[in-house]
C-alpha cells in the first residue's frame, strides 16, 4: 500500500481543560461553528470553547482552545447531540429524548422554553427546502416506533410539518431537500418524505454493526455498507463513485474532499474518492466520535479533542511526485480543480504536467512524457537545457525556480550509460521535430531549431539535410561550429546558402569534390554543385566555377548554361557570345551549348546555325579514316549534320558547300544543293553518286515538304527523269524507277509520266502505278464534285432566302426614323434588320465598321 501524509493529528482540547481531575466524565458529542467548539459530556454538561489556530514556524498547524463557559442542562442524562443554527444563534441540544434550543453564546435555554419531544436522533436538513433564512429544518428519529418526524425550528418556538411511516425501525438518518436516507433494522433506503416514494439501496444488519448514514453533498450520501464497504449513493439511488474499502468495526466516517476519513476502535484511515486507495493510516485507539463541520475534522476520545489537519494540496501533489507516484499525483491534481480558482489551478497543473513529464522521462517512459510535455505546455528549453551544449551560447533562458526536476544534467540522469543517453536523445530528436512547426515554439525557434541541428549532426541522421534545405532558424554561428566538428561540410554548405552565403557554400562543396577535406555525405556532389550553379542567380559565381566545373567534365559542366531556368533564358542573362568564348576551350561543351541554342531555343541567327554545322562537320571528317569512305556507317554525329543542314534554312550554304567539297560526304552535298533550289543536282549525286534510291526518294519528300503539291510534283518528275536518261537496258535504273512510280503513283502527272515511259515497258509492270493513278484520279473526280454539289445547295440556300426576303413589302414614308441615328429617309435606299429596323445604308455601313455603334439586329 502506497501511503502519503495527507493529514496531521492535532490536539485541541487537553482533559485538563476539559474535565480536570474528574475521571468519569466522558465527551458524548462535538459541534463546531467557526471558532466555536461546543462539547457535551456524560455528566449533562455543555462545554463552549473559543479555537485559536496558528502556524507553527516549523510549518505544522497548532490550535489553542480558550474555554469560555459551561453549563449543566439540570438532567442526570448524558448529552447526546449536539447542533448549531448560526443563522438563529442557537444550539440544538439532544438529552433525554429532547431537543432543546440553546443561545449559542450563554448556553441559556430561550425563555419561550421551546424544544422538541420524543426524539432518539436528529439531522439538519443543509439543502433546506422551506426558502426561509430565519428558520432550520430539523429531522428526527421518534421515539414511535418506525417514525419520522420533520420540523421547522425558528429562533423562539418549534413546528412540526411531516411525519413520515417507515417499513422498519429507523436507526440512523441524514435529510437533503426532500429526501431521507435512513438506516432501518435490515436496510438502507432513500424516502421522499413529500411524495412517500422509497428506494431500496443495499441490506445490512444493525444488529451485527452500527449503521452509518453521512450526507457528504448535494444529493449524495455515504453509508457503511457491508463487507466493510463505503459506499456512495444518490438520492436516485445509484452509486455515482465507486465504494471504498475500510475497516469492518467502523464506528464514525467523515469527508473532506477528495479524502474519506474513517475512525476504528484503533486507527484513522484516509482513503481517496477519486481512486479508492488508502492514503494515510494514523494509529488513534480509543476513538469516539469522527464528524467534519464545514471542511474541519474533529476527532475524539472519551477525553479529548483532536483536530485532523489537512496538509495543503499542492504539498500533497509534490510529496507524490517525489515519491515517482505521477498517475496518484495526476489523479489528485484533477480532482481538487474545482476547490481552486480556475487560474490559479491551470497554472498549478500546468507545473505538475510538467514535472510528471520529467520523472518519466528520467524512467524513459518517452510516450507518457511527450503527452505529459505536451499537456503542460512545457516550455521546449527546459528539456533541452539537459543535454549539454544544445541550447545556443546566445540563449538567454534560464531553469524554471522552483526547478521541474533534480538533474543537472543528461549525464547525470543517465548516470553515464550511454545507451541510456542514446535513447534519450532519439527521443529529443523526435520530439523536436515535432513541436517546432507548433505554437509550443513561438518565440524560441532559434534555440529549437539550433538544438535539432546538433542532435542530427551528432547523430549522423538523415533528417540533417532535410533540416537545412527548408524553413529554419538554425543560428548560423553556433550551428557552423558544430557542423564543422562533426565533419559535416556538405551540410555546412547548405547552411551557408540558406544564409544567402552562396560563395562560401560552393567553395566548401569544391574542396570536397578536389578532395581537399573528407565528407562522403554525396557521391554525386559534383552533379551537384553544377545543378546548384544551374539556378544560382548570382551570375559571378557561375563564372568564377565555370571553367572548374568544364575542367571535371565537359558533358555535366556545360548544364550550367544550357539547363538555367525559362526566365533567364528568355531575357537572355547570359550572353550567348560571352558563352561561346569561355566554351572555345572545350569543344564538346561548344557543340552542347550550340545546339542548345539552335535546337532547343531555336535561336534564330545564322552565326550559331553556320557554327554548330562547321564543328559538327570537322567531327565528321576527324572520324573519316579518308575521304573515300563508301559503305561506312553513319555517325551519330554525321545524322546531326545532316538533320541540322536538312532542318535549317539558315546557315551559309556556299561556305559549307565549299568545305565539303573533295570530302566524299555526297549526302551532305546533296542536300546542300537542295538548299540552293539545285535539285537536280542533288538528285544525281544521291542517284549517281551514292546510289541510294531510298535516299533520293526521302529527299523529293523532305523538300517538298510545307511547299505545296505542284512543287513536290516537280521533284518526284525530275528523279524519274534522272532514272529515264540511262540506258534503257540498264536494269540497274530501271528497278528504282518502276518502283518510284509504283509507290508514289499519287505524286506523278499519269499523262505525263505515259509520254515519257519507253515502249518497251509492259503494262504488267506499271500496275500498281497505274491502279494508283487511275483511283487517285476518280478519287479527285468524285471530291470536286461533292464540293460543287455543296457549293449549290448553299447558294440555293442563299437565293431562297433572298426571295423569302423580297416577298413582303416595306413602307417608307418621311416619318419613318432610321433605328442608328433617328433621322428621316430622305431617300427610297435603305437596310432592313431580320426584327424589321430599317437604317440608312451609311449608318448601316458605319455600323459595320464599328462595333460600339447601337445594335438594331443582325442585318440581312
Amino acid at each position: 500500500m502506497m501511503t502519503i501524509k495527507a493529514f496531521s493529528l492535532v490536539s485541541a482540547v487537553e482533559r485538563e481543560l476539559l474535565m480536570g481531575d474528574r475521571d468519569r466524565v466522558n465527551i458524548e458529542c462535538v459541534e463546531c461553528c467557526g471558532k466555536n467548539l461546543y462539547v457535551g459530556t456524560n455528566d449533562c454538561f455543555i462545554y463552549h470553547f473559543l479555537l485559536e489556530e496558528k502556524t507553527l514556524p516549523t510549518g505544522t498547524a497548532a490550535f489553542t482552545a480558550t474555554k469560555q463557559l459551561h453549563r449543566h442542562l439540570g438532567f442526570k442524562k448524558p448529552v447526546n447531540e449536539l447542533r448549531a443554527a448560526s443563522a438563529l444563534n442557537r444550539l440544538l441540544v439532544l438529552c433525554d429524548n429532547s431537543i432543546t434550543l440553546v443561545n449559542m453564546m450563554n448556553l441559556e435555554p430561550i425563555p419561550t422554553g421551546a424544544r422538541i419531544k420524543g426524539a432518539v436522533t436528529f439531522a439538519l436538513n443543509e439543502n433546506p427546502v422551506s426558502g426561509d433564512p430565519f428558520c432550520v429544518e430539523v429531522c428526527i428519529i421518534s421515539v414511535k416506533r418506525r417514525t419520522i418526524q420533520v420540523f421547522m425550528v425558528y429562533e423562539d418556538r418549534v413546528q412540526i410539518v411531516k411525519e413520515v411511516s417507515t417499513p422498519e425501525q429507523p436507526f440512523a438518518v441524514a435529510v437533503d431537500g426532500h429526501f431521507l436516507c435512513l438506516a432501518l433494522t435490515t436496510q438502507y433506503i432513500i424516502l421522499n418524505y413529500n411524495t412517500g416514494v422509497s428506494q431500496d439501496l443495499f441490506p445490512y444488519c444493525s444488529e451485527e454493526k452500527r449503521p452509518i448514514v453521512k450526507r457528504i453533498g448535494r444529493q449524495e450520501f455515504l453509508l457503511a455498507g457491508p463487507g466493510g464497504l463505503g459506499m456512495f449513493a444518490t438520492v436516485a439511488g445509484i452509486s455515482q463513485r465507486a465504494p471504498v474499502h475500510w475497516s469492518e468495526n467502523v464506528i464514525g466516517a467523515a469527508v473532506c474532499f477528495p479524502y474519506v476519513i474513517a475512525l476504528d476502535d484503533e486507527f484513522i484511515t484516509v482513503h481517496s474518492m477519486l481512486d479508492q486507495q488508502q492514503k494515510q493510516t494514523l494509529p488513534f485507539k480509543e476513538g469516539h466520535i469522527l464528524q467534519d463541520f464545514e471542511g474541519r475534522v474533529i476527532v475524539t476520545t472519551s477525553k479529548g479533542v483532536y483536530i485532523l489537519v489537512p496538509l495543503p494540496l499542492e504539498k500533497q501533489i509534490q510529496d507524490l511526485l517525489a515519491s515517482r507516484r505521477v498517475e496518484e499525483a495526476l489523479v489528485l491534481a484533477k480532482g481538487v480543480r474545482r476547490n481552486i480558482p480556475k487560474e490559479k489551478f491551470q497554472v498549478m497543473y500546468r507545473r505538475i504536467l510538467q514535472q510528471a513529464g520529467f520523472i518519466q522521462f528520467a524512467q524513459l517512459q518517452f510516450p507518457e512524457a511527450k503527452e505529459l510535455f505536451r499537456s503542460g505546455q512545457l516550455d521546449v528549453r527546459e528539456l533541452i537545457s539537459l543535454y549539454p551544449f544544445l541550447l545556443p551560447t546566445s540563449s538567454s533562458f534560464t531553469r524554471s525556480h522552483p526547478p521541474l526536476h533534480e538533474y543537472a544534467d543528461l549525464n547525470q540522469l543517465t548516470q553515464g550509460d550511454q545507451e541510456k543517453m542514446a535513447k534519450c536523445k532519439r527521443f529529443l530528436m523526435s520530439y523536436l521535430n515535432e513541436v517546432r512547426s507548433t505554437e509550443v515554439a513561438n518565440g524560441y525557434k532559434e534555440d529549437i531549431d539550433t538544438a535539432l541541428l546538433k542532435l542530427y549532426a551528432e547523430a549522423d541522421h538523415n533528417s540533417l539535410l532535410d533540416l537545412l534545405v527548408t524553413e529554419n532558424f538554425c543560428l548560423l554561428t553556433d550551428s557552423a561550429v558544430w557542423l564543422e566538428k562533426h565533419k559535416k561540410y556538405f551540410a555546412l554548405g547548405l547552411l551557408y546558402h540558406y544564409n544567402k552565403q552562396d560563395a562560401a557554400a560552393l567553395q566548401l562543396w569544391v574542396n570536397i569534390v578536389n578532395g581537399d577535406i573528407c565528407d562522403s555525405t554525396r557521391s554525386d556532389l559534383y552533379e551537384y554543385v553544377v545543378d546548384f550553379l544551374t539556378y544560382c542567380l548570382d551570375h559571378e559565381l557561375v563564372w568564377k566555377y565555370a571553367d572548374w566545373v568544364l575542367q571535371k567534365s565537359e558533358e555535366v559542366g556545360v548544364q550550367v548554361f544550357t539547363k538555367r531556368p525559362l526566365d533567364e533564358q528568355q531575357k537572355n542573362s547570359f550572353n550567348p557570345d560571352d558563352v561561346i568564348s569561355c566554351l572555345k576551350k572545350y569543344p564538346k561543351a561548344l557543340v552542347r551549348y550550340l545546339e542548345h541554342l539552335v535546337i532547343d531555343r531555336r535561336l534564330q541567327k545564322e552565326k550559331y546555325h553556320t557554327h554548330l554545322a562547321l564543328l559538327y562537320l570537322e567531327e565528321v571528317l576527324q572520324q573519316r579514316p579518308s575521304a573515300n569512305g563508301k559503305g561506312a556507317e553513319v555517325t551519330e554525329t554525321q545524322a546531326k549534320l545532316r538533320s541540322l543542314l536538312q532542318k535549317s534554312d539558315l546557315y551559309r550554304v556556299h561556305f559549307l558547300i565549299d568545305k565539303i567539297q573533295g570530302t566524299g560526304l555526297h549526302m551532305e552535298s546533296a542536300i546542300l544543293h537542295g538548299k540552293l533550289e539545285e535539285h537536280e543536282k542533288a538528285l544525281h549525286i544521291l542517284v549517281h553518286e551514292l546510289k541510294d534510291f531510298a535516299a533520293a526518294q526521302d529527299y523529293c519528300l523532305w523538300s517538298s515538304e510545307g511547299r505545296g503539291d505542284p512543287y513536290r510534283q516537280r521533284l518526284f518528275h525530275t528523279l524519274l527523269a534522272i532514272y529515264l536518261r540511262g540506258d534503257p537496258s540498264d536494269c540497274e535504273l530501271v528497278v528504282p524507277a518502276v518502283d518510284l512510280l509504283n509507290h508514289h503513283a499519287t505524286e506523278f502527272d499519269a499523262a505525263e509520266v505515259l509520254q515519257l515511259l519507253p515502249d518497251t515497258w509492259s503494262v504488267q509492270l506499271l500496275c500498281p502505278f497505274l491502279m494508283g493513278a487511275m483511283r487517285h484520279s476518280i478519287h479527285t473526280k468524285r471530291m470536286t464534285q461533292v464540293a460543287l454539289g455543296l457549293a449549290k445547295s448553299e447558294n440555293l440556300i442563299y437565293k431562297y432566302s433572298k426571295m423569302k426576303l423580297k416577298g413582303s413589302s416595306v413602307q417608307l414614308s418621311d416619318k419613318k426614323l432610321c433605328q442608328v441615328c433617328q433621322n428621316p429617309f430622305c431617300k427610297p435606299v435603305f437596310v432592313k434588320y431580320p426584327n424589321g429596323g430599317l437604317v440608312h445604308t451609311h449608318c448601316a455601313a458605319n455600323r459595320h465598321t464599328n462595333q460600339n455603334s447601337p445594335s438594331p439586329g443582325n442585318r440581312t
